[in-house]
């Protein structure tokens, strides 16, 4: 089965074909850079993450591009109530992302492009836009003659006339700047400055960028005229991305993106996510609270990627029920290879391989290849159990390392690893040869038939987290 994704812009799935054979350019439209990232922004995140590594797992060269809006009103008025500047506010809260997304274990762009790094770009396309008559001057501000692009709308489904005036504009306009438009649907593309703000030069006077204008810039400079994947949240499809298209392809004639790919939204409680309802959870908070990044993961592609999802106490208490799983059987060869005699060997089970790619093939149904996941780790942690209790498994070793080598690969592909931890040091410090002491002293007393003292000391390494398990051939112990 061949992938196929669901489009946005032609409102159905269909087969996905890249415009050079085998490569795929793909743009994820990234965060604007005044305050920490929120749980809206993980998810996003992790998906795009999730979808760069499947498109490489199943033998893609990728060029992944996200880019940082780091001018916009929201920047500028952070750095008014800090007493900073617009660069100091970006820098600091780039670098928190970068932070997050490791702990979330985010591969890295190839290029994080900057719109305050694009200047050259973004006025070189506003004069092409002008040029062609899609744009014009208006004291110092210009702006984009929506009406020009025939195919305005073609993304959202939105029809001009169906519209409220000003619809296409992130931030309302004071009256004195409708004034300068022709026309109330025509969006900034360059906003002449104001005291006190950041400017740069251009043709038209000082000033800064429109949202829109940068990100249409960043794709063209970075990638070419048409990319494979343009990515973002929901919330982005009108108007940014209408606008990105109606401004690009005004210019090219080609069009911007084969495939428009969007992330439903994240509500906390059934409510939208807001600083108003008190329900606004930054990456940071969530994870300082001892949830394991890898729960998140796991919560987040447990749904439909383009499916609003509900973060709740016991979706992130399920999820991380769910990650324990995995993580037993991710790491059953590290704890039980070296007993099973196992040797060097990179083999995988063609069967989970092919079942989770055509799972995942259907519209990156992450959902489906987690079930696979869950299927390997299971099967492992059965084994784990039969060789603490039993001391050795019917199952052969070989087939154990191909099972465990499997779920590793392909949990790797979603992103989600486990590393052996450092046994947690019991509260009176037993070590292990303490504790190997302890055991040698119960058989002496069992021996001897003093069966309190044994149950004494059986109980005592109980009460500091340490299981005894008998059988036939001795005891064995691991710690809870």
């Amino acid at each position: 089965m061949t992938l196929t994704v669901y489009n946005t812009l032609t409102r159905r799935q269909e087969p996905f074909k890249t415009v050079e054979p085998g490569k795929v350019k793909m743009y994820y439209c990234g965060v604007t850079v005044y305050d920490y990232c929120h749980l809206g922004h993980a998810r996003a995140c992790i998906v795009w993450d999730v979808v760069r590594r499947y498109l490489q797992f199943i033998g893609y060269e990728v060029r992944y591009v996200q880019n940082f809006t780091d001018v916009d009103d929201k920047i500028l008025n952070r750095a008014r109530q800090e007493q900073s500047s617009m660069e100091a506010v970006a820098d600091r809260f780039i670098k928190a992302y970068f932070e997050d997304m490791r702990r979330l274990g985010i591969k890295e762009a190839d290029e994080y492009p900057r719109a305050t790094q694009t200047m050259n770009g973004i006025q070189r396309l506003i004069h092409e836009l002008e040029n062609k008559g899609f744009a014009y001057p208006s004291n110092g501000d210009v702006y984009y003659a929506v009406r020009q692009f025939g195919e305005y709308g073609k993304l959202s489904g939105r029809k001009l006339e169906d519209m409220q005036a000003g619809g296409s504009e992130r931030v309302n306009l004071e009256d004195a700047e409708y004034q300068k438009k022709k026309d109330p649907f025509d969006f900034a593309l360059w906003k002449a400055a104001k005291p006190g703000e950041p400017s740069w030069e251009s043709p038209w006077g000082a000033g800064r960028p429109g949202w829109h204008i940068e990100c249409s810039a960043m794709v063209r400079d970075r990638l070419g005229e048409t990319i494979d994947i343009h990515a973002g949240g929901a919330d982005l499809i009108f108007p940014h991305h209408e606008n990105e298209i109606a401004q690009s392809e005004a210019v090219t004639g080609k069009p911007l993106a084969t495939y428009w790919l969007h992330n439903g939204m994240v509500k906390v409680d059934g409510e939208k996510m807001s600083k108003s309802l008190g329900n606004f959870t930054t990456i940071r908070d969530l994870l300082d609270r001892h949830v394991d990044p890898m729960a998140v993961r796991l919560f987040v592609l447990m749904a439909q990627y383009r499916k609003p999802i509900d973060f709740t106490d016991d979706a992130i208490a399920a999820a991380t029920n769910g990650w324990h799983t995995l993580k037993e059987g991710l790491l059953f060869g590290h704890q039980y290879g070296k007993q099973l005699g196992w040797e060097v060997d990179s083999s995988l089970l063609p069967e989970f391989v092919e079942r989770f790619q055509e799972t995942v093939n259907d519209d990156f149904n992450f959902p489906g290849g987690v079930t696979v996941l869950f299927e390997l780790a299971k099967e492992l942690r059965r084994e784990g159990n039969i060789l603490v209790h039993q001391g050795k498994t019917d199952t052969p070793a070989a087939e154990l390392q191909k099972q465990w080598q499997t779920l590793v690969t392909l949990a790797e592909v979603l992103g989600l690893t486990a590393e052996m931890e450092n046994s947690p040091p019991a509260t009176d410090g037993l070590s292990d040869a303490e504790i190997e002491d302890l055991i040698q002293q119960r058989q002496a007393a069992r021996k001897a038939k003093n069966f309190v003292a044994g149950d004494r000391i059986r109980n005592e390494l109980q009460s500091q987290g340490i299981t005894l398990v008998d059988s036939a051939e001795g005891t064995r112990w691991h710690r809870n």
